[in-house]
């Protein structure tokens, strides 16, 4: 119900900007759950998007063909978006790549489209490794066999009419689209040669051609142009308004836009075609319904069909919005497919023609079944004892059918759907329900001893099936949870903090870290906590028992580590561990709980990954982090030592800023931290005064210089962004000014600590600023022009405002030394200790 209501809300938001009375009039007259499933019975064409990321989607032109035309359509997505910037969390890595996939799912429900992946689990071969400027580098980094023999298996296996990628080859684009576009545009004439992965054909698919290749484009080069921007009475709302609607719900992208009803059209240049046809519409040449298939198909018998069952489904499409009416009309037609499916099979027909043919039998099939229910008003409330589940576990599903219509439903059976080796008993025999009456099965579910843990991509464990007969047909409809059902272990083992720093210049005495355990079992439970330490460390106490009573407890044991006096350079691991009942438990359960998406969870390895290196620091620096909650940098130079007090927005609006020798504020601080714009003057009064402020970067399209935030001096933010960027993490870094503080003091700086940099060197350059900046890296990717911006520092008043848009957060986040040492030397200038 929360995703129903979030949903509801975006809806209700873009509904806001159109006119209020005939927005009133239609919506009361809709029936958009019925409308949904009836429309695709117009047409039997497929349409593909492809893209990189998830929210990659041209969503516009896809609620258009999707909500506007009935067309089948999917967006298939290479990665899972692991290395984008979170706007709503500090989840990064696979745990966004988690939260990215599952709002595109949610986005996809609101225009209509299906979403898929190439990337099946987390830390695939296809895995967002960051920005890229390449597509050679993107391959050369997925895999040339594993990314595209993937997307030759999806496109024999959806077989679409249409394909178009979201973005063109052109290198103003990001190199995962780039790629995305080449391998579309080759899978074009390669999924229809049977020499192409020919193991795919052996396990029973077929080749299949793409009738049309489009790629996006403008006015003036377009060979289609598409006026998609009309107002949808059903929807309330035009088409451009619903896909901003479904992207809305990419909010950890920071995705959707407020816009009125207008006129928009979507440019699309034909690239390859499989048919001929001398007109320049987007359908032209492709059977758009069966009529059209009727006219080429020479079997007079399933011609004649075709015709027949275009006839029947153009009818239920009349009878719209009378449920009652639709019912009985869409069994007739769902028992006509069938046949017809089977008089396909037997006719003598070109091999092509007949599977692509029986393709879209089978389609319809799938849609009538979907009006069938819909139509039955049936509705379905699923419950479980608990969404978490342990091996081994027993557990009850409940439910619940309530005929919401006017005419009795007949022989209803309810049933659950499971993995092979699970074991569910109940009775699942409804027989009927009359209109009002409600009826509930009850299901005992047993977790298998040895079933698998949660897999974030996996399919659903537990869903709900309904058949019903009405005419002598029978309907089958699936249906989802209201949330994930997860098998977890029985205790999850979370240490924190997952880094740390030992600094080999002044071994620290003494490490606090504490590991919070949580009982996902049904019940109670007794565990021992500890740590699996490193030889010559100790921990105080050694050991520790909790004990839980009830599921979802948690229990936190506080330890502090003691190092030995000398450490050597290098990596260490310090396992968290829980023993319980002879078993022991070794994993971290991050929990994913966001309202706009389903509950999930991402399982690791509960270790704390350590690392040894210099790191020096001035004794007495007092530092104040602006938290903008988009990074962890507070939290690891507190572990490493640093005197950091995070700033809360009271602090920073009242609170007494000049006990702090430096201020610190996060990445894109003017977006999560809003009270920043409020107090803009008051940061700059603490510079003027003899401060030392750092903000680490912001984007060009986040508040900034003139506008809702100022900088002591002009400072502008480059765009687009793919040019304003070094991706190559090894890229050659100069120092321009090697013999000032910041590269002197505490820590002398050198070319080894921008060794083993991770995804990236820096990100949004500043392209103007004023010339009391002083510039001191220099860095390009290979063949470009070299940005001298990465750190801009001026004198302002009796303090300094230092601006970095080096990603310091992600080589923090991976214990890279060099990120720590660049980073406390630019904390720490101008201290005199």
């Amino acid at each position: 119900m929360r995703k129903l209501f979030c949903l509801l809300m975006t809806v209700l938001l873009l509904a806001s900007l159109l006119p209020p009375v005939s927005l009133a009039q239609e919506q009361s007259e809709a029936d958009v759950e019925l409308w949904n499933v009836v429309k695709p019975l117009d047409t039997t064409v497929t349409y593909l998007n492809t893209g990189a990321h998830p929210d990659d989607e041209r969503s516009d032109l896809l609620a258009y063909l999707s909500r506007g035309l009935g067309v089948k359509t999917a967006s298939l997505i290479a990665n899972r978006g692991e290395g984008g910037q979170n706007a709503i969390g500090n989840e990064l890595g696979n745990a966004l790549g988690i939260i990215r996939s599952n709002e595109m799912i949610e986005a996809a429900k609101v225009n209509g489209v299906k979403a898929y992946h190439l990337s099946e689990i987390t830390s695939d071969d296809i895995y967002d490794f960051g920005f890229s400027k390449s597509p050679d580098e993107t391959l050369e980094k997925w895999g040339a066999d594993v990314t595209y023999e993937r997307l030759i298996k999806f496109i024999r296996t959806y077989q679409p009419d249409i394909v178009m990628p979201s973005f063109e080859n052109v290198d103003s684009q990001h190199g995962h689209h780039r790629l995305m576009a080449i391998l579309s545009e080759k899978a074009f004439k390669d999924a229809a040669d049977p020499n192409v992965f020919p193991e795919q054909l052996k396990n029973g698919l077929s080749t299949w051609q793409i009738k049309k290749f489009y790629l996006p484009a403008n006015a003036s080069t377009a060979t289609t142009s598409i006026e998609i921007g009309d107002f949808d009475p059903i929807y309330g709302m035009s088409y451009p308004q619903l896909g901003e609607a479904s992207r809305y719900l990419h909010k950890s992208q920071g995705m959707g836009n407020d816009i009125d009803v207008a006129p928009r059209q979507s440019h699309l240049k034909l690239v390859e075609s499989a048919v001929e046809t001398d007109s320049n519409e987007l359908f032209a040449g492709v059977p758009y319904d069966f009529h059209a298939w009727a006219d080429i198909i020479p079997a007079a018998n399933v011609s004649e069909q075709l015709d027949t069952l275009q006839n029947q489904l153009e009818g239920i499409i009349k009878l719209y919005p009378n449920r009652e009416a639709i019912l009985p009309e869409s069994q007739k037609a769902l028992g006509a497919v069938q046949k017809l499916i089977a008089s396909t099979k037997s006719a003598k027909l070109e091999a092509g023609v007949k599977n692509d043919l029986l393709h879209k039998l089978q389609l319809k099939e799938e849609q009538l079944q979907q009006v069938s229910f819909v139509s039955s008003s049936l509705a379905v409330d699923t419950e479980i004892g608990s969404y978490v589940l342990t091996q081994g576990e027993k557990t009850q599903v409940t439910v619940k059918i309530t005929n919401e219509g006017k005419e009795k439903i007949q022989h209803i059976e309810a049933a659950l759907l499971t993995p092979d080796h699970w074991k569910h008993e109940g009775a699942t025999n409804v027989k009927h329900l009359k209109p009002g009456e409600s009826k509930t099965v009850t299901f005992n579910v047993t977790v298998p001893s040895d079933a698998e843990y949660y897999q974030p991509y996996g399919d659903a464990v537990i869903k709900a099936q309904l058949t019903f007969k009405e005419n002598g047909v029978k309907t089958t409809s699936v249906i989802d949870l209201d949330n994930t059902v997860s098998v977890l272990p029985e205790l999850g083992v979370t240490p924190d903090p997952v880094n740390i720093t030992v600094n080999t210049a002044d071994v620290q005495d003494e490490i606090p870290v504490n590991v919070r355990v949580k009982n996902y079992a049904n019940g109670s439970k007794n565990a021992k906590v500890s740590l699996n330490l490193p030889p010559g460390w100790s921990s105080q106490p050694a050991a520790a028992d909790v004990s839980f009573s009830k599921r979802n407890e948690e229990k936190e044991v506080s330890f502090t580590l003691v190092p030995p006096s000398t450490v050597e350079d290098g990596n260490f691991t310090i396992g968290a561990i829980a023993a319980s009942d002879g078993k022991t438990y070794d994993t971290t359960v991050q929990e994913i709980k966001y309202d706009h998406i389903n509950d999930s969870y991402f399982m690791y390895p509960s270790n704390i990954n350590g690392v040894a290196f210099e790191l020096l620091k001035p004794d007495n620096l007092k530092v104040g982090y602006i938290d903008s909650g988009f990074d962890t940098v507070a939290d690891s130079l507190q572990n490493a030592g640093f005197d950091i007090t995070k700033i809360t927005p009271e602090e920073l609006a009242s609170g007494n800023l000049s006990q702090y020798d430096t201020i610190v504020a996060g990445i894109r601080s003017t977006l999560g931290r809003p009270d920043i714009l409020q107090n803009n003057q008051k940061l700059l009064d603490y510079v003027n005064n003899g401060g030392h402020l750092v903000m680490q970067y912001v984007t060009s399209g986040d508040p900034w210089n003139g506008g809702a935030f100022k900088p002591p001096y002009s400072l502008t933010i480059g765009s687009p962004s793919i040019r304003v960027r070094v991706t190559d993490e090894n890229a050659k870094v100069t120092h321009t000014q090697p013999e000032h503080e910041l590269f002197n003091k505490p820590n002398k700086i050198n070319d080894s600590d921008w060794d083993n940099w991770v995804q990236e060197r820096a990100l949004y350059f500043p392209t103007a600023w004023d010339a009391n900046y002083e510039t001191f890296v220099s860095m390009a990717d290979p063949g470009e022009e070299a940005f001298n911006s990465g750190i801009l520092m001026a004198k302002y008043g009796e303090g300094t405002f230092l601006y970095t848009n080096l990603v310091f957060y992600r080589q923090i986040n991976a214990q890279v030394p060099g990120g720590y040492r660049i980073f406390a030397n630019l904390i720490s200038y101008g201290s005199n200790n």
